[in-house]
């Protein structure tokens, strides 16, 4: 992932309740390196790959992207 611009930070699953929700975090150093990474998708091979893997599979039934910032300094 950082060669594309960013962090992953991984994938996280409810420790209880509801199961059918989990979390992608990714982290970038700015919105210019966001939308840079994501002008990639339909064009890079590896994109291209990761998507048609999750269309084949059903495995994602809703996509939704939310924007947040740090709540504490990370120096």
């Amino acid at each position: 992932m950082a060669r594309h611009g960013g962090v992953h930070h991984g994938y996280f699953l409810p420790a209880e309740g509801a199961s059918d929700r989990a979390e992608a975090l990714f982290s970038f150093s700015s919105l210019a390196a966001y939308e840079q990474y994501r002008a990639r998708f339909g064009v890079d091979p590896e994109f291209v790959a990761a998507d048609r893997i999750r269309d084949e599979s059903g495995c994602v039934l809703r996509y939704e992207r939310t924007f947040m910032r740090p709540l504490l300094p990370t120096d």
